[in-house]
C-alpha cells in the first residue's frame, strides 16, 4: 500500500513539474503553448505565418468590454516591478480583442516575431498583460499573467522551424 501511495505522489509531482513547461505540438498547425491555468500564452504557425496568441479565461471588466487595448511582454520582469518600457516591457499597440470564452489577441508578421525571440530568451518568467494608457499619463494594467520560461526556446524554435 505504501509503495501505491509513493508512486502517486510521485506521478503528481512529475505531472505539477511538467505542468509549467512548455508544450510544442506538431502537425498541420504547430504550436507552442504555456497554460497558467488563467491565462494561454502561445505561437503557433498558422497558414505559413507566425502567429503570436494571448487568452484570458475570466479578463477584467474593462478587457470584456473593450474592441482593442495594447499588450505587453516583459522577459523575466523583477519582483514587484511594474509594466513600462522602463523595465524592459516591449508593446504591441491597439490589437483588436476577441471575445469568446474570455478574451484574446492574436498577433501576426513581424511583432510575432519579436516576441518569439523575447519569450525564447527569457530565463526564468515572461508577463504578458493587457494595457492601455492613462489620459493623464502612465498605463493602466489588466489581465497581468506570469508564464514559466522553462522549455519556451525549444518550443518556439520548432514553430519557427516550420513557419519559416
Amino acid at each position: 500500500m505504501l509503495r501505491v501511495i509513493s508512486a502517486c505522489l510521485v506521478l503528481l509531482l512529475a505531472t505539477a513539474a511538467s505542468a509549467a513547461e512548455w508544450t510544442y505540438e506538431g502537425g498541420s498547425v504547430p504550436i507552442a503553448y504555456l497554460d497558467n491555468g488563467e491565462a494561454q500564452f502561445q505561437f503557433a504557425c498558422r497558414g505559413g505565418d507566425l502567429a503570436m496568441g494571448f487568452w484570458v479565461r475570466s479578463p477584467h471588466r474593462q478587457v470584456a468590454g473593450a474592441s482593442a487595448m495594447n499588450l505587453a511582454i516583459t522577459p523575466d520582469p523583477a519582483e514587484g516591478s511594474s509594466v513600462s518600457a522602463a523595465s524592459g516591457s516591449s508593446f504591441a499597440q491597439e490589437i483588436p480583442l476577441i471575445h469568446s470564452d474570455g478574451s484574446s489577441m492574436i498577433v501576426r508578421g513581424p511583432v510575432a516575431r519579436q516576441w518569439a525571440r523575447i519569450a525564447q530568451q527569457a530565463k526564468a518568467t515572461i508577463r504578458i498583460a493587457y494595457v492601455r494608457s492613462k489620459s493623464q499619463g502612465g498605463l493602466e494594467v489588466f489581465d497581468s499573467n506570469n508564464f514559466a520560461a522553462k522549455g519556451s526556446s525549444a518550443a518556439i524554435k520548432k514553430v519557427l522551424d516550420r513557419c519559416g
